[in-house]
């Protein structure tokens, strides 16, 4: 089984973050891997990773960072493949993070959900993998079905709690 998503994060502390994003992956049946690379303290590594990253058959690269953040936007410079980016939330509210994320030049393009949005950085991912593979759009179809459902169930439970002047 070899991935078709890499999930990169800063360091091993970002994990509880990123691993929202493993969990959507896993959920959809995409292999996926996952590592810690550092922008400021591999960067060699995450060079090496950048520039083999399509021919490994990395379709989408999701990649964590707080603070200055700047891991995305250097895989997002090296490789052809689409990155995500995720900003950690490790100071300032994470703000940093979302406007070094965000503040790419022309010509570095890197997808940004919120600041510790993990979980919608995996799903962005498998939407883009469903571009071209039926099942997997099937699968993000019924995923929406379900947070629909989800929300209809949540209001019938509303409906019986009770409150002297609730008027429905």
């Amino acid at each position: 089984m070899n991935p078709r998503v890499s999930i990169i994060m800063g360091s091993t502390s970002d994990l509880p973050i990123m691993e929202k994003a493993a969990k959507v992956l896993n959920d959809m049946g995409i292999p996926f891997e996952m590592n810690a690379l550092s922008a400021h303290r591999t960067p060699a590594e995450v060079e090496e990773f950048a520039v083999h990253a399509a021919e490994r058959g990395i379709e989408v690269i999701v990649a964590g960072a707080g603070m200055a953040a700047h891991l995305p936007g250097v895989i997002a410079a090296m490789t052809p493949v689409p990155v995500i980016g995720v900003p950690i939330n490790a100071s300032l509210g994470g703000m940093d993070a979302l406007l070094a994320i965000t503040q790419m030049p022309p010509g570095i393009p890197v997808a940004t959900v919120a600041i510790n949005g993990a979980m919608n950085a995996g799903i962005l991912a498998v939407q883009m993998l469903a571009v071209g593979d039926a099942s997997l759009k099937r699968k993000m179809v019924e995923f929406k079905a379900s947070l629909k459902n989800k929300i209809v169930e949540a209001n019938r439970d509303l409906a019986e709690v009770k409150y002297d002047f609730k008027t429905n």
